[in-house]
């Protein structure tokens, strides 16, 4: 199976929610989340996404 990892500095819900709906409209199925943080803080310093590709031809630009 194919993978596409997306990482965001900016953990926010908008900015996950945005990653989701431009991957999944380009024909990807979301897969997991995962984040990561660090010491001094609880809250996410980083993101990463990970979705499936589906095999849809339908990518804009899809040259790989």
């Amino acid at each position: 199976m194919p993978y596409k990892v997306v990482e965001t500095s900016t953990v926010t819900d908008e900015a996950i929610e945005r990653i989701v709906n431009e991957w999944t409209a380009n024909g990807y199925s979301f897969w997991s989340i995962h984040f990561v943080t660090n010491e001094s803080s609880r809250r996410p310093a980083m993101a990463f996404i990970f979705f499936l590709d589906d095999g849809d031809q339908k990518r804009s630009g899809s040259g790989d």
